[in-house]
This record gives structure tokens, C-alpha cells and sequence, in this order.
């Protein structure tokens, strides 16, 4: 079954870590279906993006983990169905 995910990442050093977010998001890229990406101007270097995912849980557990592995990125996941 295809499930509807909501993922929070927070970026710490963005500038130095989002390159390698934005690489790994290019390869779920057909999976997401929504991305709104901010930045907090009194935290010159920190990143908030939130994506609506859908696919397979393995999928989705396989982009979380990834996202999980990169240092100072934070990622928290809501499924929604």
C-alpha cells in the first residue's frame, strides 16, 4: 500500500548540509509530492523543509534513514495513511 507521509527535517549548517539534502531528495524525487523549504532569520544557519511523501513504508524508511544519517539534519516523519 502506497502511504501519505509528512516529513519534518531540520538543518543545521545548511550551507554545509544541504547540498547532500538536496541530493538525497532528488532521488525520491518522483515520491514527493509537496516541498516547502524556510529558513528562521534570527538562526542565520539553520534550515526547516517539510515534504508530503507517498510511497511504499520500505521507500519511505530508506529516505528517512538516509536523511538520518547526514550530520546535523534532524528528521521527524508523521504518516498520515
Amino acid at each position: 500500500m502506497r502511504n501519505l507521509t509528512i516529513v519534518g527535517i531540520m538543518v543545521d549548517k545548511r550551507t554545509d548540509a544541504a547540498p547532500k539534502v538536496q541530493e538525497i531528495l532528488t532521488r525520491y524525487g518522483d515520491n514527493i509530492i509537496g516541498r516547502f523549504g524556510l529558513h528562521d532569520p534570527e538562526e542565520e544557519q539553520n534550515g526547516l523543509i517539510t515534504l508530503n511523501v507517498r510511497g511504499e513504508q520500505d521507500l519511505i524508511d530508506k529516505l528517512l534513514g538516509e536523511l538520518s544519517s547526514l550530520e546535523g539534519v534532524k528528521v521527524k516523519s508523521m504518516e498520515m495513511k
